[in-house]
């Protein structure tokens, strides 16, 4: 691991010490707060994400920061995704968290030009560390790794019904899942990401696509073997927040055959 990687792991696991898993099935009810409809925020995401962006932002003098929570309450802050930045999910998976069970984890990338140039994963209850620099591989805990499938026929979907509407639920249920063995979504991507590359998944489909979200996970995905793209093929971009739709896989065969059935139910 570099000097970076090692610096990023230990802030990752002092926020985890000191104020997520304190918090993990001890938080009181006004310690929960709902953003909006099925989008929770704890005093975990914001005190974590307040730590982050402080120890970030001395790392890097002059790198802007974009936190998912600080955006929420400034939505102009998701212009910095264009530059040079920084990009921080305090807690992904804040649903599980906020309801006492995992996975849930904190997500780290750094980006430019709304391309991702390093990432870091991690996984608090575990200690797993997922991280990648672009051009030079995927890693988990300093070992380098390449992604895998499950070998398994039909493969293994991971495949969110949650945000869809329900044409788009039924469409999925007619022409997805005949073809593949559904499973269950963490409702985290930082532990999605790992599962399409560690032989769990095969391929998911997200709909929402947020930079804090998936900057880390796709170029991590991607330098591990497998495919992390939109369904046309296309790049991820950071600074494409608007835009809808992203499929993972754990190799690109996997992730041609899921876009090529996903195009043609349009």
């Amino acid at each position: 691991m570099s000097a970076l990687d090692d610096e990023i792991r230990d802030l990752l696991r002092f926020a985890a010490e000191r104020s997520i898993l304190p918090r993990f099935r001890n938080l009181a009810d006004e310690e929960i707060i709902a953003k909006a409809e099925d989008d929770l925020v704890t005093v975990a995401d914001r005190e974590t994400e307040e730590f982050l962006t402080e120890a970030l932002g001395k790392l890097a003098p002059g790198v802007p920061v974009v936190g998912e929570e600080a955006v929420h309450a400034d939505p102009s802050l998701a212009d910095r995704l264009k530059g040079p930045c920084w990009i921080i999910d305090p807690v992904d998976g804040t649903h599980n968290f906020a309801a006492g069970k995992g996975p849930f984890g904190t997500i780290i990338a750094l980006a430019d030009a709304g391309e991702t140039i390093a990432g870091w994963i991690y996984d608090p209850q575990s200690q797993r560390l997922c991280h990648a620099r672009r051009g030079e591989g995927a890693f988990v805990n300093g070992e380098r790794i390449t992604a895998q499938a499950t070998g398994e026929t039909p493969p293994v979907a991971a495949i969110s019904l949650i945000f869809l509407n329900e044409e788009q639920r039924e469409a999925t249920k007619e022409h997805l899942a005949p073809h593949y063995r559904m499973v269950d979504i963490p409702r985290c991507a930082a532990e999605q990401y790992p599962r399409l590359a560690l032989g769990v998944n095969d391929i998911s489909v997200f709909k929402r696509t947020l930079a804090w979200d998936h900057a880390a996970g796709v170029l991590w995905l991607n330098e591990a073997g497998g495919k992390a793209a939109r369904p046309d093929g296309s790049a991820y971009r950071v600074d494409e927040h608007d835009k809808i739709g992203l499929i993972g896989a754990a190799s690109p065969a996997l992730f041609d055959e899921l876009a090529e059935r996903i195009a043609g139910m349009q």
